[in-house]
């Protein structure tokens, strides 16, 4: 079976990744900093994706997700000195395992009751590194990190993490859309539409939705564990609430259940994030009588509006408006 359905999809492909591998080259520091960044954030959200745009189970607590698996990257990296590639899965079990306390909750309840459970992953979190032995976790001090290296190769510099990040982004994009086409995807869009018809046709609902929370958690820790050797310090207030609410804000941007929807929504928010932050300092210098302090709270306000405005005029996100417009071009002239 053919990889591609016509030699401009495996055309298009290529140079999507040619420019990929060319960022470090053709941008600044600043920028790949940003792509660093973003790429760290995708694999978060195609977790998020498979959990909530698959699974159609609401989950409000990714970023205490990724902070287990932050959390375990840094201890088992600076405490243990366990090396870089046995860290990251580690640390995605982890993650995966907090996670699935929730798919079994979700058995139970549904809906709004499901976002509130799952908001107590949050507490639950902050609660468990504040109270375990400082020896372990830091407590409020945090956790350093060592530095990345495999094989021998030392990951130091923001070019170099790139690469590896990079790396690890492609391997879990394609898990994604595997899972995507396999049994198991097919089974948590089951679920998503109907858990009771699911049931009735022989899924397995309650290990639907517990792999579902998995996964989704799985992905979490790993994007965690890749911010906590690039960022190279963890502190609990970097896996908040609000980073859990701005997570399902990428999914709902780009579009539930896609998993090129994931990307988009990621790069733009992101995209937004750093262009209302650089244009604060100029809003505030303008109008000094706002104060900075209003100026950047008003960047949670506008994106938070976008998100708001984009559930009411495209509530399934940006990729269903691009598949609507690619299939009226290759129907074009046609009305039909």
């Amino acid at each position: 079976m053919a990889i591609f359905r016509t030699w401009k999809q495996g055309a298009a492909l290529g140079f999507f990744v040619l420019a990929l591998l060319l960022v470090p080259t053709i941008l600044g520091p600043r920028y790949v900093a940003i792509a660093n960044i973003m790429l760290i954030t995708s694999v978060v959200v195609l977790g998020l994706q498979i959990t909530t745009g698959l699974a159609g189970q609401v989950n409000l607590g990714q970023a205490a997700f990724m902070g287990m698996g932050a959390y375990t990257a840094a201890a088992l990296s600076s405490g243990q000195q366990w090396p870089f590639l046995v860290t990251v899965p580690l640390a995605g079990l982890v993650a995966a395992l907090f996670g699935a306390i929730f798919g079994l909750a979700a058995v139970r309840i549904r809906g709004f009751y499901l976002a509130l459970t799952t908001i107590a992953a949050q507490f639950i979190f902050v609660f468990a590194i504040l109270n375990l032995p400082a020896s372990w976790t830091g407590a409020a001090q945090g956790l350093r990190v060592e530095t990345a290296s495999v094989f021998g190769f030392v990951f130091n510099t923001d070019n170099r993490m790139y690469f590896l990040i990079l790396a690890i982004t492609a391997i879990m994009t394609v898990g994604a859309y595997g899972i995507a086409r396999s049994r198991h995807g097919r089974a948590f869009v089951a679920v998503r539409d109907d858990d009771l018809a699911a049931g009735f046709t022989g899924v397995n609902v309650v290990r639907a939705k517990a792999t579902a929370f998995f996964v989704g958690a799985f992905y979490a820790g790993v994007g965690g564990a890749l911010w906590a050797y690039y960022i190279r310090f963890v502190a609990v207030d970097q896996f908040s609430l609000f980073n859990s609410v701005y997570y399902m804000g990428m999914v709902i941007v780009g579009g539930l259940g896609s998993m090129a929807g994931a990307f988009v929504g990621v790069f733009l928010i992101r995209a937004a994030q750093e262009i209302l932050t650089s244009v604060g300092p100029s809003v505030a210098d303008i109008f000094p009588a706002l104060g900075s302090s209003v100026v950047f709270a008003s960047v949670n306000i506008i994106l938070g509006a976008a998100i708001a405005l984009m559930l009411i005029l495209e509530p399934r996100g940006v990729m269903h408006r691009f598949n609507i417009l690619k299939r009226a071009f290759r129907l074009w002239p046609y009305p039909h």
